[in-house]
């Protein structure tokens, strides 16, 4: 199911800086993911399963797309459901430079949750490395992160050094470099700066 998912996202190629501060040279576009809920609906449930077995008792995940599945997720679980917003800054100068934001009525109700942080897709993990943070601020805890789709190790990487679980449906190996190691930049490729539009695979 996630190869269908996968092949059926259009792809743009060039050279693309996340939210993260990565580079890249793939830029998929999730906006239609969530149109369809009954198509959506088998990689829901077998993505609430993986979870499951980490008894949580919320899901959290990053508007837009993260919270879309987060929502799908709780209703599933029959669990609370919470999500965070992006707070626009400049372009960061250092990696993982943003922020998510969780709305002030919910940030109370967020202490002593058992947190499944999820996203639709993760890469670089920059949306949701922001909302874990912000999670814990608010005295949550994140149990495990789930995903419809994992591209690349950085994310994976980073949850395993803090000994919190990645859940996901599927994995990809997905091109991303520092600009100081980045090959495109290398050879003066135009860089698009996509920082400001929808990270689609950053969320």
């Amino acid at each position: 199911m996630t190869d269908d998912l996968l092949n059926s996202l259009p792809a743009r190629h060039g050279h693309f800086l996340l939210e993260s501060g990565y580079h890249t040279n793939l830029w998929l576009t999730l906006d239609a993911l969530f149109v369809s809920p009954h198509t959506l609906g088998p990689l829901v449930h077998a993505l609430a399963d993986k979870l499951r077995a980490h008894r949580v008792t919320a899901v959290c995940g990053p508007f837009v797309g993260g919270a879309f599945l987060a929502q799908a997720l709780a209703s599933a679980l029959e669990v609370e459901f919470y999500y965070t917003e992006p707070v626009r800054l400049a372009a960061a100068r250092t990696l993982f430079g943003a922020e998510y934001h969780l709305p002030a009525a919910l940030r109370p109700r967020v202490r002593a949750q058992r947190m499944a942080l999820v996203d639709d897709v993760i890469s670089a993990g920059s949306s949701v490395r922001a909302t874990a943070t912000e999670l814990a601020a608010a005295g949550g805890s994140t149990v495990v992160v789930g995903t419809l789709l994992v591209l690349g190790t950085p994310a994976l990487d980073h949850f395993s050094s803090l000994s919190i679980p990645v859940e996901s449906l599927g994995r990809r190996d997905f091109n991303l470099w520092e600009p100081s190691r980045c090959p495109l930049c290398a050879k003066h490729v135009p860089l698009e700066n996509l920082v400001h539009a929808r990270e689609s695979v950053e969320f």
